[in-house]
């Protein structure tokens, strides 16, 4: 069951499982307004998230599709986007059958894969070991903001 696009204090709505509605949109501004909005913890996790992003790939470019962050280069596609749900963040890698070691979370695409980030089991240093490896392969150009 989806949440009111926004609540009474104007901030955005959140859907079922807590992820943040927010609007289509290219650059920073929505990432940054999605990760504003994520409830407790996560919010914090989400700026951590986009740091290291931004701190590891100099040519990141950012969106919000389908109230989700995504994040990708220029000419190479999109190699990641997070979704939050009741009890974690889930960080989806476009091709991270191919990151060694793949994430753990796999499903019927078989080159996504996935870490679900629940509170206080955050391995940073993993993670920007696979954050470094995605942006080097070739991702998903699904949308038409880096054709």
């Amino acid at each position: 069951m989806k949440a009111d696009a926004s609540q009474a204090d104007g901030k955005p709505g959140l859907l079922s499982g807590g992820n943040p509605q927010i609007p289509k949109g290219d650059g920073d501004a929505p990432v940054q307004a999605y990760i504003a909005a994520m409830p407790g913890w996560k919010s914090a996790l989400g700026r951590r998230i986009d740091e290291i992003i931004v701190e590891n790939v100099p040519r990141v470019r950012k969106a919000v599709r389908w109230n989700s962050p995504w994040y990708g280069i220029q000419g190479q596609g999109w190699f990641l986007t997070t979704h939050v749900f009741t009890r974690y963040v889930k960080v989806t890698f476009i091709s991270g059958a191919s990151l060694q070691p793949p994430p753990p979370g796999s499903g019927k695409d078989p080159d996504a894969r996935w870490y679900n980030i629940y509170e206080d089991g955050f391995d940073e240093a993993q993670f920007v070991e696979w954050v470094r490896q995605a942006a080097a392969l070739p991702g998903w150009d699904g949308f038409d903001t880096l054709k």
